[in-house]
């Protein structure tokens, strides 16, 4: 019944509005903030990774694992990919375009975020990602998804219903 209001009414597709808005426009002004500041996560990281050790590590030691052998390794990649995604996050939560793979970004980096031992407004910020998420295309009804993701599904329609031809012999 609730995931049926969340999904259909159109009041709470305003309310959502609302809220990807905000998200939308916090993810943006971090991730250009990234950008414009010269963002560097090497110090973060060897934070998180310090965090995995003591009585009670803030860390966990499969997460610092995966910290220290990859993502360290590739902190440049890492880097980029967290600017890059805040923007774009940012980007489709405000124009509502690909509302649910933008809040699924969105959501993984404030995981990501609160595994390494930060919790900021990263809490906060995924219980309102979850409500987009739970709230499926009503999320984005009153942005471009509105018009967009029926053009994608029509096209994704005509390709599974085009047939190719076999090779002539």
């Amino acid at each position: 019944m609730v995931n049926a209001f969340l999904r259909n009414n159109k009041a709470v597709a305003g309310v959502l509005t609302i809220i990807r808005l905000y998200l939308g426009y916090f993810w943006l002004t971090s991730g250009i903030g990234k950008i414009t500041g010269g963002f560097e996560v090497n110090g973060f990281l060897q934070g998180a990774i310090g965090k995995a050790t003591g009585d009670h590590p803030a860390v966990q030691t499969w997460w610092a694992t995966f910290l220290e052998q990859v993502a360290l390794p590739n902190h440049e990649l890492f880097a980029t990919l967290v600017m890059w995604g805040e923007v774009l996050v940012g980007i489709g939560l405000i124009l509502g375009l690909f509302t649910n793979l933008a809040a699924l970004g969105g959501i993984t980096m404030n995981f990501s975020f609160l595994l390494s031992g930060t919790t900021s407004t990263n809490p906060q910020m995924v219980i309102l990602t979850i409500f987009l998420l739970v709230a499926g295309t009503n999320a984005g009804r009153y942005g471009m998804d509105r018009w967009v993701m029926p053009y994608v599904r029509k096209q994704r329609k005509n390709r599974k219903g085009h047939k190719k031809l076999a090779p002539a012999v």
